[in-house]
C-alpha cells in the first residue's frame, strides 16, 4: 500500500480514483465493507483504490479538552488498512485550517482538485465540513457536491452484526468494559496494542524472566483484570510470539498504588530484549475482574487457576485448527 501524508505527493491525474473517507479507527468490518467495494470499482475501472484517512484524529483537534483514546493508533491503522488490499491511503493532516473548511471547499479542493477523484464510497452516516455541516444526501451533502463536481457517490447502510452496531464507538465501549471476545467479532481480528518493554527492568543481553511489563500506553486499554493473551517480541521474520495471561491494574493484593500491564508467558525461553524492542499484546478472552486476595499465597494459587485456563484455551484452539 502507497502512504501518502500531503495532497503534494499524490500523483498526477492518471487512472480513475475510487476513494472512501474515515477516520477508520479500528478499521472494523464496517470499514473493511466499504473498502472491499472501493477496491473492486477500482479493479473494475482499472484505477487506484485509495482510503483518505486524517492525523490526527479530528476528534483531538477539535475537542483537545476530552481525553478520546484510539483503537487504532496510526500505524497499527496503516498497517491494517494495508491489510484490506487497498491500493494507497492518504493520511491527511487534520489541522484548525482543515477542520474550518466547508464542505464544498473540503470537495472542491481535495477530493476533485487534489485526488481527481472519480467515485466516492461511503457510509450513510458520514458527515464532514465545518461543524459537521453535510452529510451524504440532502442539498449540500456529499451525493449533490459530486453531481456538481463530477464524481459519483455511492452510499452504504450501517452494518450490524447479530443485532449489534458495528462501529468504532461500540467497538470502544465493548473494550473498554472488558468484552475484548466481542469487540473481536466486530473488528474481524483480536485487539491489540503495541509498545515496548517497561524501562527500569535492567535488560541484559538475554532476557531470562518469563514477566514483561509493558511501557506506559496512552491510547485505549481493556478493563482492569486478567486476560488471556498473546505477546509478539520484535518485528519482521526475527519476532516471536509467546502465549500468556496479562494481568491489567494496581496489584491491589500487594497495596500497589502504580497501573501496570504485566503479562506472564506461558512458553517462555530466554530472548534478546531491550527497551527498544517492539511488542505487540493481543487480547484473546477476559478470565476475570481484577481482585484482592487475603495473601499472596491466595492470590498464586488464582494465578495457577488463570495459567491453567489459559493453556486449555490455548489447546483448544491448536486443536481447532
Amino acid at each position: 500500500m502507497r502512504i501518502y501524508r500531503q495532497l503534494e505527493e499524490l500523483p498526477a491525474a492518471a487512472a480513475p480514483v475510487v476513494a472512501t473517507i474515515g477516520n477508520f479507527d479500528g478499521v472494523h468490518l464496517g470499514h473493511q465493507a466499504v473498502i472491499a467495494e472501493v477496491i473492486a470499482r477500482a479493479r473494475f475501472l482499472g484505477g487506484m483504490s485509495l482510503a483518505i484517512t486524517f492525523d490526527p484524529h479530528p476528534a483531538r483537534v477539535l475537542r483537545p479538552e476530552q481525553p478520546h483514546l484510539l483503537l487504532t493508533p496510526l500505524a497499527r491503522k496503516l498497517e491494517l488498512l494495508a491489510d484490506t488490499g487497498i491500493d494507497a491511503c492518504l493520511a491527511l493532516p487534520f489541522t484548525d485550517a482543515l477542520s474550518r473548511s466547508t464542505a464544498r471547499d473540503f470537495a472542491t479542493q481535495v477530493l476533485v482538485h487534489a485526488v481527481h477523484v472519480t467515485e466516492v464510497h461511503e457510509g450513510a452516516n458520514f458527515r464532514f465540513g465545518h461543524h459537521a455541516e453535510a452529510g451524504v444526501t440532502g442539498p449540500t451533502g456529499l451525493q449533490a457536491l459530486g453531481r456538481e463536481l463530477g464524481f459519483s457517490v455511492t452510499i452504504y447502510a450501517p452494518r450490524s452484526l447479530r443485532g449489534a452496531p458495528v462501529s468504532s464507538s461500540r467497538i470502544r465501549a465493548l473494550i473498554t468494559a472488558g468484552d475484548v471476545s466481542q469487540a473481536r467479532a466486530l473488528l474481524g481480528v483480536p485487539f491489540s496494542v503495541d509498545s515496548t518493554p517497561a524501562s527500569g527492568r535492567g535488560f541484559g543481553t538475554r532476557y531470562a524472566v518469563p514477566t514483561i511489563n509493558l511501557a506506559p500506553y496512552n491510547e485505549l486499554l481493556p478493563a482492569n483484570g486478567v486476560y488471556i493473551t498473546t505477546l509478539t517480541v520484535g518485528s519482521g521474520p526475527a519476532s516471536e510470539t509467546f502465549h500468556g495471561v496479562t494481568n491489567l491494574g494496581t496489584r491491589p493484593t500487594f497495596g500497589e498504588a502504580s497501573f501496570a500491564v504485566e503479562t506472564h508467558l506461558l512458553d517462555f525461553h530466554p530472548i534478546s530484549l531491550t527497551e527498544e524492542t517492539p511488542l505487540r499484546l493481543t487480547f484473546l478472552r477476559r478470565l476475570r475482574a481484577e481482585e484482592r486476595f487475603a495473601s499472596p499465597e491466595a492470590l498464586r494459587e488464582q494465578i495457577a487457576r488463570d495459567v491453567d485456563r489459559a493453556q486449555r484455551y490455548f489447546a483448544l484452539c491448536h486443536v481447532l485448527r
